[in-house]
């Protein structure tokens, strides 16, 4: 079993290192992430200049580039051969509903799947990072799942973890994504230039937090499990498209 992995927070990240320190044993682990926070990259790729591949002190291998670019890059130059699984986390923050068309976390899966690899993002829904054991023992439990039961078809999952200890998550759940409302204003500022300077405000609370939804697993302290999907067509639209085009 090969293992990829990755993330957008950085490779000093300290939830990348609680990733690799929970699939410990479950086969041969590669690290390949971002040389720096990318956070909110999407999945982006970076072609107007080149990649560098470097190696940290702890094996870990990082990129001057997003997220994308490590995986793409580890999995079309690095690796002489396919990974068996992409695990891309873990983010401090939750990435659920719209959240997961900015995220960095979720680009890197994407990207594996993409390539036609299992993939799996794995979040932790708050920004203290208290538990990302918790999080790290959910992500050994699907590498796990994976190993015994493989799934004979790419699939990308979003994983968000409840931040509280694994004793007291109530299980995990199948969801659908929720809905966000839309983000905050941004944030105007004035520098010590006497420069003004905006920062992107925070995401809107949920507005679709329903039975079913992510934000609904989460918040009655279940792990929620998404299987998400890159087709954008909206088949829903295609009879009245075509007779707007008529």
């Amino acid at each position: 079993m090969r293992i990829l992995l990755s993330n957008d927070d950085g490779y000093f990240a300290p939830g990348l290192a609680a990733l690799a320190e929970a699939l410990t044993g479950l086969g041969e682990i590669v690290v390949v992430a971002p040389e720096q926070n990318r956070s909110g990259a999407s999945n982006s790729l970076t072609l107007d200049r080149p990649l560098f591949l470097k190696q940290a002190a702890n094996g870990f291998h990082f990129v001057n580039g997003t997220p994308t670019d490590c995986v793409h890059l580890a999995v079309t130059g690095m690796l002489d051969n396919l990974p068996d699984i992409i695990v891309s986390g873990i983010n401090l923050g939750a990435n659920m509903g719209d959240d997961t068309i900015y995220s960095g976390t979720v680009a890197a899966a994407t990207e594996g799947f993409l390539l036609g690899i299992p993939s799996i993002a794995i979040s932790l829904t708050s920004f203290e990072g208290n538990n990302f054991d918790s999080a790290g023992l959910v992500a050994r439990e699907l590498v796990e799942r994976f190993i015994r039961n493989p799934i004979n078809e790419p699939v990308l999952l979003n994983v968000n973890v409840p931040d509280r200890p694994h004793a007291e998550l109530r299980g995990m759940e199948v969801t659908r994504l929720g809905r966000r409302h839309k983000a905050e204003p941004v944030v105007k500022m004035i520098s010590p230039r006497n420069e003004t300077v905006y920062w992107v405000g925070a995401a809107g609370a949920a507005a679709d937090s329903g039975a079913g939804t992510d934000f609904n697993a989460v918040d009655r302290g279940f792990v929620s499990i998404t299987p998400l999907q890159i087709d954008l067509t909206h088949t829903a639209q295609l009879n009245a498209v075509c007779h707007w085009m008529k």
